[in-house]
């Protein structure tokens, strides 16, 4: 299916207007007026992040609530416990929170629950346990908001739970009966920014309690921490999380936790950190130990007291994560291939189901995230085990994923997440029931609009201005991620000098001549599965949809463009 390219147009006049006056090139004034920070106020705020970007955290709602209770429980010496998530997320966000009650002179303990052994969320059982031991706190992190059981327990065996989550609550039951909600996204609460991340929550928490403590001059080290969950987690970069990545990448170089080190080490990342590094080397590396194993893993790389010590880890995590690879790659041909042998096609059906007995459960959200980029649709993918599936959901723009489950709640033993991935279990006998009716619901909402796949394209260029000055000048806009995509230009006609050549079996690269012959290099990442029934040979003319890059290799730079789209002309 090609896509269809929106190209923004602009008012070339009032470019060179506002681009004159705060003082940039035409390209970033043109790329801030059509993302909608075309006021010099707003475009000085999303050049300049900064702390003051930061909210007050006591605008969240059962803020103060917690942070009495917490400090109650540090001054009174109670045991407590950081119950966590087993993503990059929720471990990020519980070595925060750990950090803080230790600066506080708390005593603490943690728990990331197994993905495989407990599942997702607090569950009574370790509860339990940690009353056994001595614990009469819990603070959750990234999870809680459906944890209604767990919240009753707790309650009736004094044991005051705060949750702290960013993830929807149920509309019907609302929040669980626990001590204390801290949730952006819960009802009733005026916090100004509804984008935070789990770990970002986490460390509104921390920041409470150091700043009422007197002891925040450290606060602002705790963002790369953050800035690596959030951006893990795929959360707008806009408004406060613009602010806590663009501070934690200017950071991360001079970490000196011994697990960042390690873990930055072994990823490759060099002294100049984007939020690509943190997207493609550091998170994979996090999430690969709850993935394959065990989170714990991770807590245990940012709390080792020597550097040998967090190196091992590190180099453990990057073998799971080469591993992960391999076993995504697996379930997701698998399920790809379940798909079509059930008569499944780009067109038909509208969300695309498929499971699969025994598919490691660690890599399913990979799964779900490969058929939805691959069909541009929807997509549930299910691992049976026992006969209970445990699914993963991954959506396109414009479905509300969150909303089409909750259409089939009947079907579920339970699930959880938001508009774009969910996580769920089902007994195996509903699964076909539940594919019928999400497809139901999805045909009344699914238009061809939102079916039609779309490129958004920030400006037509010309070839002699595609530079390494282009690449450095767009600098100013980073971080990139959701919400602030990579801009993407379009030129040409372009000639290939070359037949397209095949690298790793399924990419592609191309050299490209404009008409005074300039020669550019391009790579289209999987662009043999893309480019289907295009002439990709020597002579060939194209327009092509790219981003440009600096491509640094044997201490040279050379530009390269990175292939979005192409089509023939």
């Amino acid at each position: 299916m090609r896509m269809k390219w929106n190209i923004i147009e602009h008012d070339y006049d009032e470019v060179r207007r506002f681009s004159s006056l705060i003082k940039v090139e035409p390209i970033i004034g043109a790329l801030l007026i059509s993302r909608g920070f075309g006021s010099e106020t707003d475009a000085e705020r999303f050049l300049r992040p900064d702390a003051s970007h930061l909210n007050d955290p006591f605008l969240l709602k059962d803020m103060e609530r917690s942070v009495a209770r917490i400090l109650r429980g540090i001054d009174g010496g109670e045991k407590i416990l950081v119950w966590g998530d087993y993503d990059v997320d929720g471990t990020t966000g519980t070595v925060v929170l750990r950090k803080a009650l230790d600066i506080l002179g708390g005593i603490s303990e943690y728990h990331v629950p197994h993905r495989f052994l407990e599942g997702y969320g607090i569950n009574v059982e370790g509860l339990k346990a940690a009353k056994d031991r001595g614990v009469s706190l819990v603070i959750s992190v990234d999870t809680g908001s459906r944890a209604f059981e767990a919240a009753e327990w707790a309650q009736k065996n004094s044991i005051d739970l705060i949750i702290t989550d960013h993830h929807l609550s149920d509309p019907e039951r609302g929040n669980p009966d626990a001590f204390a909600v801290v949730n952006p996204n819960q009802p009733g609460c005026p916090y100004p920014d509804k984008h935070l991340a789990g770990v970002g929550v986490a460390y509104k928490l921390a920041e409470a309690l150091l700043k009422t403590r007197g002891k925040d001059s450290e606060l602002e080290a705790f963002l790369k921490m953050v800035a690596i969950g959030t951006v893990a987690d795929i959360m707008q970069l806009k408004d406060e999380n613009r602010a806590i990545v663009a501070i934690g990448l200017r950071d991360l170089p001079r970490a000196r936790n011994h697990g960042l080190r390690a873990l930055m080490e072994v990823a490759g990342c060099t002294s100049e950190m984007s939020s690509y590094d943190i997207g493609f080397r550091i998170a994979p590396r996090i999430n690969a130990a709850g993935r394959m194993d065990a989170a714990t893993e991770v807590v245990k790389l940012f709390e080792a007291k020597t550097f040998d010590e967090a190196r091992a880890i590190a180099e453990k995590l990057d073998i799971a994560n080469r591993e992960r690879q391999k076993v995504q790659a697996e379930i997701s041909e698998k399920a790809l291939a379940a798909f079509v042998d059930h008569g499944g096609t780009e067109s038909q059906p509208h969300v695309a189901v498929v499971a699969g007995e025994g598919w490691h459960r660690g890599v399913i959200g990979l799964a779900s995230s490969r058929i939805t980029d691959r069909l541009h649709r929807p997509s549930l993918v299910i691992s049976i085990e026992d006969g209970i599936g445990h699914g993963s959901a991954r959506s396109i723009e414009g479905f509300d994923l969150h909303s089409a489950l909750e259409h089939c709640r009947d079907s579920f033993e339970k699930f959880g997440g938001h508009a774009a991935a969910c996580g769920f279990t089902i007994r195996e006998e509903n699964i076909e029931s539940m594919t019928d009716k999400i497809n139901a619901y999805a045909a009344g909402v699914l238009t061809g609009e939102i079916l039609e796949r779309k490129l958004r394209v920030d400006a037509v260029v010309k070839s002699k201005t595609v530079t390494l000055d282009l690449v450095e000048s767009l600098k100013k806009m980073e971080p990139y991620g959701a919400g602030n995509p990579k801009p993407c230009f379009v030129m040409g006609p372009l000639e290939l000098v070359a037949d397209a050549r095949v690298m790793a079996e399924k990419h592609l690269k191309l050299k490209l001549a404009d008409s005074d012959g300039r020669v550019f290099e391009a790579v289209w990442w999987s662009g043999v599965e893309k480019s289907e029934e295009l002439n990709l040979s020597k002579g060939g003319r194209i327009q092509l949809a790219f981003t440009p890059e600096a491509n640094q290799w044997n201490g040279s730079t050379r530009l390269q463009l990175i292939v979005e789209d192409l089509v023939n002309c």
